[in-house]
């Protein structure tokens, strides 16, 4: 069973550049530890007959058939928009002056 030391918990500590104060280094030994002893208990009940998984329900990806269908024309397009100058749209300047 594997257990984290004050002086491990300091060193991720200083590895991840965080100051952790005395008390932080405490709780976080316990936290880590109890999480140590849970990924043991597991790792004692599952044996080479249990496959490894992410999800007990397989996820499949759903998507839509690929249709060809007819496009917008160009006056379709800009009929919705605020402005439209020589068949393009119009937008505001965003960068500043040219």
């Amino acid at each position: 069973m594997s257990t984290f030391t004050r002086e491990e918990i300091e060193h991720l500590g200083s590895l991840s550049r965080i100051a952790l104060t005395d008390q932080e280094i405490t709780r976080l030994q316990g936290e880590l530890n109890v999480i140590a002893q849970a990924i043991n208990k597991v790792q004692e009940v599952a044996g080479d007959d249990v496959l490894p998984t992410a999800n007990p329900i397989p996820l499949e990806a759903y998507m839509r058939p690929d249709v060809a269908e007819t496009p917008l024309t160009q006056e379709q397009a800009l009929s919705g928009a605020p402005l439209a100058i020589d068949g393009m749209f119009e937008a505001p300047r965003m960068l500043g002056e040219e």
